[in-house]
Parts: C-alpha cells; structure tokens; sequence
C-alpha cells in the first residue's frame, strides 16, 4: 500500500477496421497510419461526399468459392450488434477524484512506503492498494519523467483502470506513435540505427532507388546539413535484384529510401516530405516487408491493404481514388507476373507456386553464429575455422552443393515470414504452402473485383513486361516460348476470376485432404503432400478459397488440433516431432502463437460465419496478453508460449518486446493490433470477462488446461538443453540474450537506485 497527496483539483464492413468504441482514445490524436498505404501516398481519407464503389474482398461469382458471410444474429444465445457489444458498460458515473502530482516527490514518496509502509499524514492521502494499482502509478510517473515534467494530474480512475480500456488506450495513443518514423533529417538517426549491424564501419547509408535524382539530392542535402550524422547518400542500379550485386551489399547496410510526398510552399517551391510508417519494434527498427531486401518478395497481402485503403478515403474524391488504386492494382499485377507466376517461384508442373528466392552467399542478416552449427562440419573437413569457411564460402572460393540447397531453403523460409520451423526446414523452397497460395487466390480474387468494381470490367496496364503463360503448361515456360507483354493484352475481371478459379482447383486437388480435414502444403519435388499440421492450414478461410463442406471440416477436425489455452498455436506438438541436443525448439512450431495466424483465423471463421468460434478464439488470446499486462508491468511482447500462457520463450531469439525501463512505451507491431482486433470479435459480457481476467475455460465451460503436465516438460528440455550447453553440444545456439520484462519489484529497486533511496536502493539488485 502507498499514499500519494491529495491536492484535488457500398463499403463492406472489414473485421479489422478500427473502432473508436473499441479503442477509446482522445479523437485530437492523429492516426500516424492514416496516410499509408505501401509506399503510395494515398488520397487523405475523408467520410463526407459522393461514393466511391467500394471493392468487396469477396464476390459471389460463379466458377469461384467464397461468398461474404453475414454475422448471425446470435452468439451463444446472446443477441448482438458492433454497437451494442462495443459499449462500455464498466465505466461509473461518479467523477474520479483528481490529483496534482509532483513527479519526483511521489516517485520518492511510494519507494519509501514500499520499504516501512508508514502512513504519515493519511488524512491528506489517497491509498494507492494492489501490485496492479501501484504498477500503473509507477508507469504514469516514469512516462511523465520522460517528458521532462515535473507535475501532473493524475486522475484516480487511471490508476485503477480496467486493464483492457488502459491497454487498448495505450496502444491507441501511444503505442503507434512510438513505434512511428520518418526518413526525414529528424528522423533518419533513429531510422538507420541497426543493433544488428555488424559491418566494419556502421555509419549511416540510405540506398536510393534507381531514377529519383529529386529524392537523391533531397537526402544529399540533409547530408551536408547535418554532417553528425556522417550519411552516406547511394543510387541504387537500375538492376538492384541481381545476386551478385545484393551479395556484394553485405558489407554496406543500409535504409531504402521510401516514397516522398512533393508539396509546394508559399513561395512556389517544391519541398519533399518524408511519409509516416510504422516499425515493428523492439531490434527491428526498419520498414520491413517482412525479411525481404532485393532478392526476395514477401507473403503478398499487397491487394488486401489497398482495397481496404480504397474503401475508406474521400468518396467525393472518385477520380483520384481511382487513380491511386490504378497504380496499386498495377504494381500488384507485375509482382505477380514477374515473380511470383514465374520460375522459380512457380512449379509450372502442379501450378503452385513456392516461397524459392534467389541469392548468392550465406544470408546476411541473421546474427553472427546463427549458422555456426552448421557450418563447423564442411570446415572442419577442410582444416580450417568456421570465419575463414564463410569468407570462402561466400568469395565463391569454397563450393559446396549441399550448402547451396541449405541456403536456398533457408531463404525461402525468410522469405515466408516463418523463420524458422521444422514445417519448412530444409525443404521449404519444394513446397507450394498452403499459406503463399491462399494469398495469390486472393491476389487474384482482389484483382478481378477491383477491375470489375472501379474500372468497369477492363484495365490497361502502362508499364510493359512479359506477361506469365496462360494457361499454366511446362510447355508454356520452355525457353524460348512466346510471351504475351503487359500492354499488348487488356486485362479483365473475367480472366483474374478464371485465374482464382483454377488455383481453388489446383489446391483443392494437391493441398486438400478430406480425410484429415485440413490442407496441406505440396511437395513438388517430392509429389506429395507434406502432413505438417499447421495454423496456415487456416488462411484459406481468410482468403475465401475453402469451400462451405471445406470450411466446416477444417473447424470440426483441424481446429481442435491447433487451439490450446491462449488460442492458436502455429503447429501440433505431434508435426513438430521430438526436442534434443540437436534438434531444438523453433519458434514458429509449437507451443508457440503468433499475432497473423490468430487474425487470420478469426476474420476467416466470421468470414464463413463461424462467429463463436471466432470469439473464443480471440478471448483466449485477448485474455492472454491481458493476463500479461497486468501480472508482468505492461508487457506486450513479440509471440507467446500459447500453452503455458508465457511471454518466456526460449526459442532461438528469445522473445522482443520485453526489454523496457519501468512502463512498456511501444509494444510490439503486429500484438498491438491483435489486441485491438480481438477485441473487436468479443460481445460486451467477454469483453467485461476477460478485463476482469476471467480464464477461458472457466467463462466458456471448457476442460481446464494441464499446466503441470507442459510445465514438466519445459523444465525437462530446459535440464537437458543445459546439460548441452555444458558439454559444448546441442543444435542451433541461443544467439540473443533473453529478456524478461522488470517486475514490479525490480522496477521499484530500479527506481530507488536512480532517485537514490537510501542504502536499502540496492538491496533487491541481483
């Protein structure tokens, strides 16, 4: 207990829209995300005017699966609305009592009654009771410190706030503009910065993109200006995804510039403005399109952010709406022809295409032993250490085919977003994945919409490229063949259908299996499938390929394979096989959960009108950040062990987002919009539950979970995996030290160690 002095004083309706009810935050507080859009500046979203037609995710179009399903009415014999069910019914009506602060007196104040518990004064204070309580005053002081004041008013309902509303807040109105940069000549010192940078000489560089001379000097400019900032300004070749040339990078990290808004002042000149985006936090400190640079693409979710973009900005704007979409649906169209429809990412045999970059080398951009352990045995073959292997290795000096297969595996699993598992591990760059295909059906499907919606059935493409074979034949891609080029065809809702129809065909064939009731990804070296149980198994309700019988096979048989206590882990414990000395955890693999595979399963399950299914799924994971939230100082963490209901991962990296002095200030990325997300799949009384912290399985009357049972067997990995590390064997090393989050405790020792509390500051410092 503590005393602090009282001084009173035609849209479609998308599962992941924001909602103010939702999220309640200041309305004065701009969304740094409402002007992005991949790199394109968008038009400024606006809700007054004339329409726009709205691009619907999905059709009812024959010859093509997935209709847009309505929420029933309904859910466990509740009736609900989004109004009604995002309301605050926790909020009293009695005003908070109001208190002026002194920021560094009250910090002095709570360590001392933390040490003696003495209450002087106490007709004039306010008791401050419970870890939860104490822990927010805690955090309300220090992000007052961190804004240089030295008084506040604090109102006495923050300090008890249901811990969602105070989350939900936090990510709302703090949270993203934490995790906001700009490449501008404020913002690039804390852009460029890289922990992960190990070059001989880590100075700042920002890559140009072939042809923006005007961007070039903009950045040349800033150069001169701030010459602390010691910037090196580069163009990139016209060629930039050449291997040779990526490789010969490796010594030279840098930013990519991004595109700029040209505004023009008061004196007619033109000026450059960088754009707002978002990092996702922690050590990764760069626009990320995933783990993708040159060589590589990413999952392509390109068409989904544009239409629900496009749904949302100034309908009276129609012309230059069209227009901004025009140049997204493009963009998308040559990503799709130019890579992912073409060899090697596509296997023109089964017409699945795979996750199979190019690239010279060892990957760049892992830690330094990341590959270690497997490298030492093709050194040690040759008499020399491990440093001088890679040099050789990667000069080209030193050939090793086997290597070259690894590597190609291993980018292609960098490349899925799903570095690393053993679903993947070293035959990744084989495997038409259920998760890559789902996405291209809803390329497709999101083309063909956008063509016939916005551009009345028709499109012509400006910029020329060749155009992948239609239809797809081994024949078709033979060199040699002849290629259709992008401004010679018109292209046509009516082909984009038939495009999606026939990859529904083609997984139906290859990935489905109505026997297990679940896809699988595709082996197509082997011709077979690959019996991973994995989450991705789900995207295809996302994308809206699965089939009415699909979609209840998948939640009557795959679902309960995948869902434990804190939602959706990413694999079954069965999948993943055996833990050792040399084959340890991997952090895409059970029981590990991750914020895109509960997303995506629950917009898919809403989608296909499986809306109980969804709620729960989504309370479980909301009732395990919130449980985290509170019990652990605000933490919000990267992923989750969804079975133990931990933050304490101790698979390859550890867990991001958990190192932070006394109050969480950014999050993690992706969890943030989880959370927000989740809670939108959640009726008022779950809502009320799960702020409370009422466990899943005791709010839905479900089995409890055995945490004796998975406890027993983390201490028995964690024994044998020390024992390795004492022998100097085992797999893959822990290359990154873990972080837990400060407790309470420590962050009050922490505090008193800086305020200078006394001889008893240091007593709890380990």
């Amino acid at each position: 207990m503590a005393n602090i002095q009282d001084n009173k004083a035609k849209v479609i309706p998308s599962s992941t829209a924001a909602s103010a009810s939702t999220t309640p935050t200041d309305p004065s507080v701009a969304d740094p995300l409402a002007a992005v859009g991949a790199g394109i500046p968008p038009p400024q979203p606006q809700t007054n005017g004339a329409t726009s037609p709205p691009i619907p995710p999905l059709t009812q179009r024959s010859g093509v699966a997935g209709t847009t399903k309505r929420r029933p009415p309904q859910m466990g014999g509740e009736k609900i609305s989004r109004n009604r069910r995002l309301s605050h019914d926790e909020t009293t009506a009695s005003a908070p009592r109001r208190f002026l602060i002194d920021v560094e007196e009250t910090m002095r104040i709570v360590l001392e009654q933390e040490d003696t518990d003495r209450n002087s004064n106490a007709h004039k204070t306010f008791d401050i009771r419970g870890t939860y309580m104490l822990s927010n005053l805690l955090q309300e002081l220090a992000l007052a410190r961190d804004y240089g004041r030295k008084r506040i008013v604090l109102d006495e309902a923050r300090l008890a706030e249901n811990p969602v509303d105070r989350l939900s807040r936090m990510i709302k109105n703090s949270f993203w503009n934490a995790l906001t940069r700009r490449i501008d000549a404020e913002g690039l010192e804390v852009a460029c910065a890289d922990p992960k940078n190990r070059s001989q000489h880590t100075k700042a560089r920002i890559y140009i993109p072939y042809g923006e001379e005007e961007i070039a000097e903009h950045y040349r400019q800033i150069a001169r200006e701030k010459p602390n900032l010691n910037l090196t300004v580069e163009i990139l070749p016209q060629k930039c995804d050449d291997p040779a040339f990526v490789k010969s990078l490796n010594d030279k990290p840098g930013i990519l510039a991004l595109a700029m808004d040209r505004k023009v002042d008061a004196d007619g000149k033109v000026k450059l403005e960088a754009l707002p985006f978002i990092v996702p936090g922690a050590r990764f400190n760069e626009k990320y399109g995933w783990d993708s640079y040159l060589c590589r693409s990413q999952p392509p979710f390109l068409t989904d952010l544009a239409l629900q973009i496009y749904n949302q900005l100034d309908r009276s704007q129609k012309e230059e709406n069209k227009s901004w979409l025009k140049r997204v649906i493009q963009a998308s169209i040559k990503e799709y022809h130019s890579y992912w429809m073409s060899e090697p990412s596509l296997d023109p045999v089964s017409g699945l295409s795979r996750y199979r970059p190019v690239g010279l080398g060892i990957p760049p951009e892992t830690e330094a032993t990341h590959f270690t352990h497997i490298l030492q045995p093709y050194a040690q073959k040759l008499g020399i250490s491990v440093n001088e292997y890679i040099e050789g290795y990667n000069n080209l000096t030193i050939h090793e085919p086997e290597l070259d297969e690894y590597f190609l595996h291993d980018r292609g699993v960098r490349e899925s977003g799903h570095d690393t598992s053993y679903r993947l591990d070293k035959k990744c760059a084989d495997l038409g994945t259920v998760d890559l295909n789902s996405l291209l059906y809803k390329y497709e499907f999101d083309i063909a919409s956008a063509i016939e919606v916005a551009f009345d059935g028709e499109l012509d493409l400006e910029e020329e490229f060749p155009l992948s074979p239609w239809p797809v034949t081994p024949e078709a891609f033979e060199s040699g063949a002849p290629r259709e080029t992008s401004t010679s065809v018109i292209q046509t809702s009516k082909h984009w259908f038939e495009r999606a129809a026939k990859r529904k065909e083609i997984m139906d064939e290859l990935c489905w299996n109505d026997g297990h009731g679940m896809y699988f990804d595709y082996d197509t070296k082997a011709k077979k499938q690959a019996r991973y149980e994995s989450a991705t198994a789900l995207w295809p309700l996302w994308a809206g390929c699965a089939s009415e019988n699909q979609a209840l096979k998948l939640v009557r048989y795959a679902l309960p394979k995948l869902e434990v206590a804190g939602g959706l882990v990413s694999g079954t414990e069965e999948s993943r096989g055996i833990i050792s000395l040399d084959r340890p955890n991997r952090q895409w693999d059970y029981p590990y959960a991750w914020p895109p595979h509960q997303i995506m399963a629950w917009v898919g399950l809403e989608r296909y009108g499986f809306v109980d299914d969804a709620a729960r799924l989504a309370y479980r994971w909301i009732y395990m950040m919130t449980l985290s939230f509170v019990d652990f100082n605000g933490i919000v963490p990267e992923k989750f062990d969804a079975v133990e209901l931990s933050h304490m991962v101790d698979a390859e990296y550890g867990n991001q987002g958990t190192d932070f002095r006394y109050v969480p200030r950014e999050g993690f990325g992706w969890m943030n919009s989880a959370y927000q997300i989740g809670l939108q799949c959640l009726s008022t009384g779950m809502r009320r539950a799960v702020a409370n912290c009422v466990p899943p399985w005791v709010f839905f009357n479900l089995p409890a979970p055995d945490f004796s049972s998975a406890k027993k067997r983390r201490a028995e990995r964690e024994a044998r995996e020390a024992e390795a590390a004492a022998s100097g064997h085992g797999g893959a090393p822990k290359l990154e030290v873990h972080h837990d989050p400060p407790s309470l405790e420590e962050a009050v020792a922490k505090l008193k160690l800086e305020l200078g509390a006394g001889p008893a500051a240091g007593a709890g410092q380990q």
